[in-house]
């Protein structure tokens, strides 16, 4: 599967070619970096420490989606977008870790999803997708009386909060209650808040550090507590799993799927 790589000159871009350059049944066919990068011109094998690949990073995508079979895309809710376009024109796979996404970039992705294979995920670990089946499982097992509180800590450097995981994390105990997130989600309390509504999902976000990744989900009952936590370690984790979704979706039909569809989670 011939794979291109966008926002190529950061952390996870570098990370995203790393992986794809370990992974059997595919291979790097492109590197796209935004205009003005110091990464433009450079060998992408030599910019993320896996030896000469013969790619060279540019700013000019239509060309390289042209040429290839799917796109791996950690980085701004506007990037991904436009790519999401790109992708519906070259009918290719997106395969999108990108975090910060608001109703109106769901819409675009949705409708890129007509002609476009995409695969979208809050967070593209094994470990985290299945942490959202069981959350899921307990949160539609579990009444009312059991609070549903979502705490998350993650690097001083990260831009967005509640983090994509913890959202996704969200998502799912709403499913499993069958509620709407957006109707039932606190995402701060100050002052005098008065007390809890039943049924509410509450979020706390941490930031510090140098921390990959850490989420908790914590069912609150009467004299009990139930927690589910996830603590990543490496980034090259995501990594892994956004080149698995890209692999799996590669011979699947033009739709807008997610990580329970690529590890076979649905009915979890």
């Amino acid at each position: 599967m011939r794979l291109v790589v966008v926002g190529a000159a950061g952390r996870m871009g570098r990370m995203l070619i790393k992986a794809i350059a370990e992974a059997e049944g595919c291979r790097l066919v492109g590197a796209i970096a935004k205009k003005g990068s110091d990464a433009l011109g450079h060998d992408a094998g030599q910019l993320a420490g896996t030896g000469l690949l013969d790619v060279k990073v540019t700013d000019d995508p239509l060309p390289v989606f042209a040429k290839a079979d799917g796109v791996l895309d950690f980085t701004t809710p506007a990037a991904t977008t436009a790519f999401a376009a790109l992708a519906a024109q070259a009918r290719i796979v997106h395969v999108i870790g990108t975090t910060g996404l608001q109703d109106q970039d769901f819409t675009k992705l949705e409708a890129a999803a007509r002609h476009a294979r995409i695969v979208q995920s809050g967070n593209m670990s094994l470990g985290v997708n299945l942490l959202a089946g069981l959350v899921r499982k307990v949160a539609a097992t579990l009444s009312d009386d059991f609070d549903i509180e979502i705490l998350e800590m993650h690097h001083r450097m990260k831009v967005d909060a509640p983090s994509g995981t913890a959202l996704l994390l969200g998502e799912a105990a709403a499913q499993g209650r069958k509620i709407s997130l957006k109707d039932r989600s606190v995402r701060t309390r100050d002052g005098h808040t008065g007390v809890r509504n039943p049924g509410d999902i509450g979020f706390a976000t941490l930031r510090g550090g140098t921390v990959v990744g850490e989420h908790t989900v914590m069912f609150a009952g009467l004299g009990e507590r139930l927690e589910l936590s996830h603590r990543a370690e490496d980034r090259s984790i995501f990594a892994r799993g956004a080149v698995k979704a890209a692999l799996w979706a590669f011979d699947k039909k033009p739709g807008y799927y997610g990580m329970d569809d690529v590890l076979g989670l649905e009915n979890l």
